[in-house]
């Protein structure tokens, strides 16, 4: 790989011994790749927290948080003092939320010893969010920005929404990035591997943010890893709607970018959006079958009318998003066999506090949680048998994960599940 005199340097050890690991770690994921060279970068988003007992006896036993930080976010056995971040770099989501760490099953000490480890990220100079959708709480790159983001839903918004470049990238190499300000310049970074590789036609209406979970889901396992340019489309989706549709066809299928042609930033048209590359002579096509099919593969581990759990914030719930709850939800009463759990951001749990959108979810009986999710923390409600679910994303996980039976739906089935204690669908 080719390198700058600045990137020599730092290589050299010029910038201390974590620096140095950094540099190395980048130049073998880079070769590993096929990269030419690398590309500097300004925003991060990244996971360097220590929240499970395995990282507590880690720590313990190797020489604390640096030593966290030398093994999992450098590849290096060795532990070195780690320096101050130098690109802006915020947190992703936890496995648990330590406000509500009793609710969630994680003990005392663990906390504690999150408590610690949070103390050192922040004193490394990476922000507090805690969460998988960084660009909900301040953090926006503009169109062409080079970043070196993990997380697959906030990966494909970056890309396909904000016109900013990254990959799905690892703990390592996003670790390796904050310190050096640097990653591989290969995939998504470059122009012609964001251009479109499927055509699909829409058919059927999609205006609900369960309807566009729907259609991500299934557009995932039509395209797989691919680039998927959509036309048809007959109004524009707010940013819940755009964020449900990313996080569903980045699980079903690895969808990293696509086009909504009219819509998203690289796309003002069908042949921008393809570019050089030709447009084929027939689209794929999504209709009121399609959506029917792709309803009934994410419902099929749902068996049982009765509802234990209704989970709702995946990927986190934006601020409109809590406002839309909490006017679904004043003046009702949850189930007593049911728990709701939302999941949000701390900064928009915050606003929520403020706004009075906490005290009308938790007067109904529903509790708000940040920092994490079911499938993050394996946390569900004891005795939690039948969920539901406004998340496409969640509903392709959480049974896999947990064994429970999921049904998918709006909000607002959510919402009459948890106040009914049934999913209406089977209530009869």
């Amino acid at each position: 790989m080719k390198l700058t005199d600045a990137e020599q340097a730092m290589l050299d050890g010029r910038d201390g011994p974590a620096v140095q690991k950094a540099m190395d770690l980048l130049l073998r994921y880079g070769r590993a790749l096929g990269a030419e060279r690398l590309v500097e970068t300004h925003n991060v988003v990244a996971s360097v927290s220590a929240s499970t007992p395995f990282m507590r006896e880690f720590a313990s036993q190797h020489g604390g948080m640096e030593a966290v930080f030398s093994q999992f976010s450098l590849d290096s056995d060795e532990v070195v003092s780690i320096p101050k971040v130098r690109t802006f770099s915020v947190h992703t989501q936890l496995g648990f939320d330590p406000a509500q760490a009793e609710r969630m099953g994680v003990d005392e000490q663990t906390v504690q010893f999150f408590r610690k480890g949070e103390a050192f990220t922040t004193g490394l100079g990476i922000q507090a969010t805690n969460t998988c959708t960084p660009y909900q709480v301040g953090n926006i790159p503009v169109r062409g920005e080079h970043c070196a983001w993990m997380e697959s839903s906030a990966v494909v918004y970056c890309n396909s929404v904000l016109g900013a470049r990254t990959n799905t990238e690892g703990r390592e190499s996003v670790g390796a990035a904050m310190l050096t300000g640097r990653i591989p310049y290969w995939g998504y970074h470059l122009d012609e591997n964001r251009l479109g590789s499927h055509w699909i036609e829409v058919d059927t209406d999609v205006q609900s943010t369960a309807d566009w979970g729907l259609l991500g889901y299934w557009m995932g396992e039509q395209v797989q890893e691919q680039v998927p340019v959509i036309t048809g489309i007959r109004s524009t989706p707010n940013l819940a709607r755009l964020k449900h549709f990313g996080a569903s066809a980045s699980s079903s299928g690895g969808v990293e970018m696509y086009h909504l042609v009219g819509i998203t930033p690289e796309a003002t048209s069908l042949q921008q959006a393809f570019g050089r590359r030709k447009v084929p002579n027939q689209p794929l096509r999504y209709g009121l079958r399609e959506r029917r099919e792709t309803l009934q593969r994410l419902n099929a581990t749902g068996r049982e009318a009765k509802i234990d759990y209704v989970m709702l914030g995946c990927p986190h719930y934006s601020l409109e998003q809590m406002w839309e709850l909490a006017q679904l939800l004043e003046g009702r009463r949850i189930h007593a066999d049911v728990q709701l759990w939302v999941f949000t951001a701390r900064a928009t749990k915050f606003l929520c506090d403020q706004s009075g959108y906490t005290r009308i979810i938790e007067d109904a009986g529903g509790h708000i949680l940040s920092d994490s999710c079911s499938a993050m923390s394996r946390a569900v409600p004891t005795g939690t048998r039948v969920v539901a679910l406004d998340s496409a994303k969640q509903t392709h996980y959480l049974p896999a994960i947990l064994g429970v039976q999921a049904w998918f739906g709006s909000t607002a089935q959510c919402v009459e599940a948890a106040c009914a204690g049934r999913w209406q669908e089977l209530a009869g």
